[in-house]
């Protein structure tokens, strides 16, 4: 068994990194059009400048798996902006893909908590299918969308679950296909466990990206092993191996939060059962430290007795 692992976003080692600077909707007025404009181009130049270097970062650490920020391109699609952030920047998206393609990374967008299709306003799945064709655009424009996923959760449950999960499958209908395609369901902390994800993702064909901490944190009666056979399962058309997040509790009484980093005690139960299915995995970290909190869970889970570290960003076992 192989276990590839990636991070979120922010490279924490890397200084003046991040891509995800912004341009708030309030101060692009205060700016006017014109000047407005030339600041949204700035900005978006330095995140995907930005992104390029944690990519970079990546392969010299030899990490193939990678979250790409959702906010690289500014009020992308507020309805009163909408610009083409395409157009300007065809050579640097480009160049975002070919780094991709030529160093075997899978990279991902997740889109924020209110991207979702279970409402019962038709406007809240309106703009969900233009955030979503907007994350497919980005992937577009590096030419790596046949290959790369765009992770949700299923939403909210508005007061009657049954409902919401029977809506979702009619709101889901607004998706073009070849977005749907190249999306994938998260079961979440609070609303829609492992097995009720797994409805939806069955009955639509989408994979699911199996959260460890939220299914402890909202559990399913299924033990883990059959759980993890049938979130295992929706991948077999997918074109790569399932996903996992990962990440530990802030505290007892936060459990929720995420930690600094991994606490390895507790995810070894995860851990245990994947090897005992011998299915390859690839880990995405969602601890508050990104890379560091990666980097110190390879060295860490390195140590266990039958593991070997095969490169900077994987083991195997």
């Amino acid at each position: 068994m192989k276990i590839r692992f990636g991070f979120v976003s922010n490279a924490t080692c890397l200084w003046e990194a991040s891509p995800a600077k912004t341009l708030t909707f309030k101060r692009y007025g205060e700016l006017g059009p014109e000047t407005g404009m030339e600041r949204l181009l700035s900005v978006t130049r330095q995140n995907i400048e930005n992104t390029l270097r944690v990519l970079q970062y990546n392969t010299a650490h030899q990490i193939e798996i990678y979250r790409m920020s959702s906010s690289i391109v500014p009020l992308a699609t507020h309805p009163d902006v909408e610009w083409d952030f395409v157009t300007p920047f065809k050579k640097e998206w480009k160049q975002l893909g070919e780094w991709v393609t030529a160093h075997n990374m899978r990279v991902s967008f997740h889109p924020n908590q209110f991207t979702l299709f279970t409402s019962p306003k038709p406007g809240i799945t309106h703009n969900a299918v233009k955030d979503m064709e907007f994350h497919y655009n980005m992937f577009d424009a590096m030419g790596i969308a046949d290959s790369s996923f765009i992770n949700i959760h299923v939403g909210g449950a508005y007061g009657d679950k049954e409902s919401a999960l029977v809506r979702v499958h009619d709101n889901l209908k607004r998706l073009p296909e070849h977005v749907k395609a190249r999306m994938t369901f998260e079961n979440d902390d609070k609303t829609y466990t492992t097995s009720e994800t797994l409805r939806v993702c069955k009955r639509e064909g989408i994979p699911l990206v199996f959260d460890y901490h939220h299914h402890l944190a909202n559990l399913s009666d299924e033990p883990l092993n059959e759980l993890l056979t049938e979130v295992i399962a929706t991948w077999s058309h997918a074109g790569a191996v399932p996903k996992i997040h990962i990440s530990s509790p802030k505290s007892p009484g936060a459990f929720r939060s995420h930690a600094d980093y991994i606490d390895l005690d507790f995810i070894m139960p995860l851990f245990k059962a994947l090897r005992d299915i011998g299915q390859d995995v690839d880990f995405m970290i969602e601890a508050k430290m990104k890379d560091r909190a990666m980097l110190q869970l390879i060295e860490d889970i390195s140590k266990v007795r039958g593991v070997k570290r095969v490169s900077g960003g994987s083991i195997e076992c």
